[in-house]
């Protein structure tokens, strides 16, 4: 049962940024704790683990068998060690568009994520480089994805998907 966050930790768990695979790992429980309720015996259960303490030791070491990842993600619900080694690698994930056409708050959303952007870079600029280039590469890196997103939307709106993952009116 999925917990009702608040917009601020929404927000936050949609533009959080990984800094080690074994940051990635530990947030991803964390979000599983926070948002699905569950806990790492939960986790490893759901797994298909046969001990919870295997779960922990990769946790800790930031080791985890490469195959688990994918399950590890989808059972935690966040995919940040993805996002982390995408962002090893100096790509970016964009979430696979659905085909839906985008509603106001969601063109308010990507105007916004581009002001926000344009701002910080142009205050980094004026610093000549003394800011903090972190805040300046999340909201960049948020609003690429974002028109990402979008792009491949409108690319794909003559052939939506099927609507496997939403629920039908009964």
């Amino acid at each position: 049962m999925a917990v009702k966050l608040s917009p601020a930790r929404r927000a936050f768990w949609k533009r959080y940024q990984p800094s080690s695979c074994r940051d990635a790992l530990h947030k991803c429980k964390e979000h599983a704790r926070e948002v699905l309720n569950l806990s790492v015996e939960r986790i490893a259960d759901l797994m298909g683990l046969p001990d919870h303490w295997n779960l922990y030791k990769w946790i800790e070491s930031g080791r985890m068998p490469f195959v688990l990842l994918p399950l590890y993600e989808s059972v935690c619900g966040i995919n940040l060690a993805s996002r982390w080694m995408a962002a090893t690698q100096g790509r970016l994930l964009v979430d696979m568009p659905t085909g839906r056409g985008a509603d106001t708050a969601d063109l308010v959303q990507l105007g916004g994520g581009f002001q926000q952007a344009v701002q910080l870079l142009s205050d980094f600029y004026k610093a000549n480089g003394g800011a903090d280039a972190a805040p300046v590469l999340d909201a960049l890196r948020a609003h690429l994805q974002s028109v990402a997103f979008h792009h491949a939307n409108v690319a794909g709106f003559a052939e939506p998907e099927l609507p496997f993952n939403q629920t039908q009116p009964e």
